[in-house]
């Protein structure tokens, strides 16, 4: 059994298709796993499909042949991507594999040899090759016009906004850099005008995505400013949406970004990655050291803008961890007092450099340390939830059920990794997408409770 099991990891994203195709056209299924940096891979390769006149089954059954955008972020996350693969070439039979684990197609094809083609991850050309040699076009130049937004496969009022590909740190426990190379940013330009399409076509949130969206831009050899992310989260904060930031390194400028949270242009709202708290660990993870600074820099952040909310994740179990590493690990979430926590158990990734460390950490005291650790975040959490109580603030609605009850989302929560505010009366007339103002009147350990104002 995976100590990693889908509904517990932080890493996912969860895809929607509700597309309808017409009759006789030619049709692809896609089962998108991994994060959301995936998810925009695959918007991509659909978006492209359509343009060529397929459309997009919801179901095996419907399709000529399905597209599995595989993960490859832990030996849970390969599991999960050969078991779904497994049940697209039962269901359907017609398999085309991409994505992180594509970049190992000796793995996919010694578990499942009857798949039609394996490509890796942002190998857009060689899907769509893979996919014309599957099932032909057979576009209706009058039937098949692609909306200016591209396809989406999250709900309309909220997307993905993909700024760089690869990265280049070189944690230990870690492939990514392997499977998606080396950081490349997009263009400035590129990404507004994204940006400018999806606010036009009644996105209200744009969640900012990447490796290492704090490193945007450094890449540029000719750059005029020497943090390109700052100018791009301002011009993104004057399009009127929501911008929220995922996967910020807590670099010293980033400081420069929290007055635009202070002001109202960006979400106060930072997810970003500190994996341990203990130098020593953090060392074995070949990642910066300074945990005692982060503090400096969490208290700097709050000082400009209090109500900001600080996510993270964390892993617990690495190799040679010790009892009292663990320890200032909680410790140091005392001291934090972070808003939002992820965490994994520590697993052994084919390819990585943390597989060869010394003094792995036994399952059973992994198990241990991740549910104390998982308690320690949870009375955070519901300490933080409480002192909301009686707040006024702003919320976006995700979805009313037939009752009548409508599930939303604070600026403090993204969709998918953190909680929601839900509302149990008088909200049946409200729409996904709607900014509502609510009052908080019940909390609880990850959810809020509130009443339309």
């Amino acid at each position: 059994m995976s100590q990693n099991p889908p509904d517990l990891r932080p890493d996912l994203a969860r895809a929607r298709v509700t597309e309808s195709a017409r009759p006789g056209q030619p049709t692809i299924g896609m089962v998108s796993l991994g994060c959301p940096k995936a998810l925009v891979d695959s918007e991509r390769i659909l978006t492209r499909l359509r343009a060529e006149g397929y459309g997009i089954s919801s179901d095996y059954g419907g399709a000529d042949a399905v597209i599995v955008n595989t993960c490859g972020f832990l030996d849970s996350a390969k599991a999960e991507s050969l078991e779904a693969i497994g049940e697209a070439l039962n269901e359907n039979g017609r398999v085309i594999v991409t994505g992180c684990l594509g970049a190992e197609p000796e793995y996919i094809t010694g578990a499942h040899s009857k798949v039609l083609a394996v490509t890796g991850p942002h190998q857009y050309e060689q899907v769509l090759d893979a996919v014309h040699a599957a099932v032909p076009p057979d576009p209706d130049p009058f039937i098949d016009l692609l909306p200016a937004s591209g396809v989406s496969l999250t709900p309309r009022h909220f997307s993905y906004l993909k700024i760089s590909e690869g990265c280049n740190h070189a944690c230990k426990f870690c492939v990514i850099p392997d499977m998606r190379g080396k950081l490349s940013s997009r263009p400035h330009k590129a990404v507004m005008r994204e940006a400018e399409k999806l606010v036009e076509a009644g996105v209200k949130e744009l969640l900012v995505i990447s490796q290492d969206t704090s490193a945007y831009g450094t890449d540029w050899k000719d750059r005029e400013t020497k943090f390109p992310l700052l100018d791009l989260a301002r011009d993104l904060g004057d399009l009127g949406a929501w911008v929220r930031m995922h996967y910020v390194y807590p670099y010293p400028y980033v400081r420069e970004l929290i007055p635009l949270m202070a002001d109202g242009k960006v979400l106060p709202y930072l997810d970003i990655p500190f994996q341990h708290a203990h130098p020593d660990t953090l060392r074995r993870m070949a990642r910066p050291a300074a945990a005692s600074r982060t503090l400096d820099e969490i208290a700097a952040w709050r000082a400009i803008c209090p109500d900001i909310t600080l996510r993270s994740t964390f892993i617990v179990g690495y190799p040679g961890e010790t009892e009292d590493e663990f320890q200032t690990l909680l410790d140091w979430m005392d001291e934090a007092q972070l808003d939002r926590v992820g965490c994994f158990q520590y697993e052994n990734v084919a390819g990585a450099r943390a597989n060869a460390l010394p003094d792995h950490v036994p399952e059973e005291v992994k198990a241990e340390r991740w549910a104390r650790f998982m308690e320690k975040a949870q009375a955070i959490s519901e300490a933080k939830l409480a002192a909301k109580l009686g707040q006024i603030m702003d919320v976006i609605v995700d979805d009313v059920d037939e009752d009548g009850v409508a599930t939303c989302r604070t600026k403090a929560d993204a969709p998918e990794i953190d909680g929601n505010l839900f509302i149990d009366e008088g909200a049946a007339h409200l729409t996904p997408g709607q900014i509502v103002t609510v009052e908080v009147d019940e909390s609880g350990e990850y959810d809020l409770w509130g009443r339309l104002v």
